[in-house]
């Protein structure tokens, strides 16, 4: 299944973090905090919002740092997504 958000939304996916501290102890899941970095997935075609012209800056494959209590959470094919607004995005990761 596809999915195309609208306007200024953007669809992310987490990308999973460690599940070990930096001295080796192991964190159940239930103890590590939602991330923060995400890679995009699909993006709206901004237009209008709210009487502002939006244009979409980031596109599908970015890896970004976003708000940590952003966007709502979503499963779609048995994946885990999250839809955000491109203004809760706060900066593109470049490897």
């Amino acid at each position: 299944m596809k999915i195309r958000p609208l306007f200024d939304r953007i669809v992310v996916q987490h990308i999973e973090s460690s599940e070990t501290t930096p001295f080796g102890l192991i964190l159940p899941s239930a103890n590590q905090e939602k991330s923060q970095i995400a890679q995009i997935i699909a993006i709206g075609d901004g237009g209008l919002v709210d009487g502002k012209e939006i244009k979409m800056v980031v596109k599908p494959g970015n890896k970004i740092l976003y708000s940590k209590y952003a966007g709502s959470d979503f499963k779609l094919d048995g994946k885990d997504y999250v839809i955000i607004k491109q203004s809760d995005i706060l900066a593109i990761i470049e490897d």
